[in-house]
């Protein structure tokens, strides 16, 4: 039997020791004296997350603007939300932009990739946090780590986090239990296409960081693909020594359903085809389909013998360009959302 611990790249292995820290590596003080003259926005895309984005909210600015002026701007992008997310949000002490007014007079797109492209387009800092907004007990250095290695080292481009993910189910806690789309998809998929992402613990981790001027030379794909293509195409514009990744600790947030997973893990699937499509790796003119079709127990419309019944989903990605290509036709101007 072969030894599989002696086959992992060495390239991978020098970057992962190399451009991997801690969040406890960079405590506040040290980057406040590192910032400088550079700006800082925290975005946050924000889905009917009323019952947890006022917390984050109020937790950067308690920590790291009112106590410590690390971050210059916090803003909450409300993708359409039905609940009270924006007013919550606002109540907090962040800035609110409507996805729909920042994108007025362009293509309409939906998902949680085109939320982040607004929350680019919004925020004026030289160095940019995503946070997910249905985190649970957030703790300030889910910024601070981000920040961490593109404060101090010019040569970072880009931050990605990863933490310990638990899966509370019925039967009790699994402790990282919560990544199945990356451990029975993504990682796959990479190591065979882009094994030189292999040493990112959580490739499709929602918290990152990187510099305004890189991550808007990159398109942004509109749904759950967004993460993935960001790796790839970062990948190909600045080289893997200018990424890096922290280690956070642990997140806590809700959990989709086993059917949610799948359609995720369909659309990463298409955003891969087509950087696969345009290295040449596939044909071109091959369109895989973009509808999922599952079953589910019950429901009016069961079939006979199956006793389920089928859900067919539209599991298409778009995209918008990078940033930089459209600068002029989105407005540098804060829209608050309703």
């Amino acid at each position: 039997m072969r030894n599989t611990e002696s086959l992992v790249s060495p390239v991978v292995e020098a970057w992962a020791t190399y451009r991997t820290t801690s969040a406890a590596d960079w405590p506040t003080r040290r980057l406040l004296r590192a910032k400088g003259d550079s700006r800082v926005s925290v975005v946050l895309p924000a889905r009917n997350e009323e019952a947890t984005v006022g917390a984050i909210v109020s937790t950067i600015r308690e920590h790291l603007m009112d106590r410590v002026p690390l971050v210059d701007e916090l803003i909450v992008v409300d993708s359409r939300s039905e609940d009270r997310t924006a007013r919550v949000a606002r109540a907090a002490g962040a800035e609110v932009v409507s996805q729909d007014e920042m994108t007025r007079g362009l293509p309409r797109l939906t998902g949680k990739g085109d939320a982040l492209w607004v929350g680019l387009a919004a925020a004026e800092g030289d160095v940019v946090a995503f946070v997910d907004a249905d985190l649970r007990e957030f703790r300030p250095h889910f910024v601070t780590g981000l920040l961490g290695p593109l404060l101090t080292d010019p040569s970072v481009d880009f931050v990605k986090g990863f933490y310990h993910r638990p899966l509370v189910s019925t039967s009790g806690v699994e402790a990282d239990g919560g990544g199945r789309v990356t451990e029975l998809m993504a990682r796959p998929m990479l190591n065979l296409f882009w094994p030189e992402l292999a040493g990112f613990v959580q490739p499709l981790a929602g918290e990152y960081a990187g510099r305004r001027d890189v991550l808007a030379q990159v398109p942004f794909v509109s749904g759950y693909g967004v993460e993935t293509a960001m790796m790839i195409d970062l990948l190909e514009l600045v080289g893997l020594d200018a990424l890096a990744q922290v280690d956070l600790g642990e997140r806590k947030h809700r959990h989709q359903d086993t059917a949610a997973l799948g359609r995720m893990s369909a659309q990463i699937m298409l955003t891969a085809w087509s950087r696969l499509q345009r290295r040449g790796w596939a044909n071109q003119d091959v369109l895989p389909t973009a509808l999922l079709t599952q079953f589910r127990r019950g429901g009016s419309d069961t079939l006979p013998n199956l006793d389920r019944e089928i859900v067919v989903s539209d599991v298409s990605v778009e995209e918008r360009p990078p940033l930089a290509e459209l600068r002029h036709r989105v407005p540098r101007r804060r829209v608050a959302a309703a």
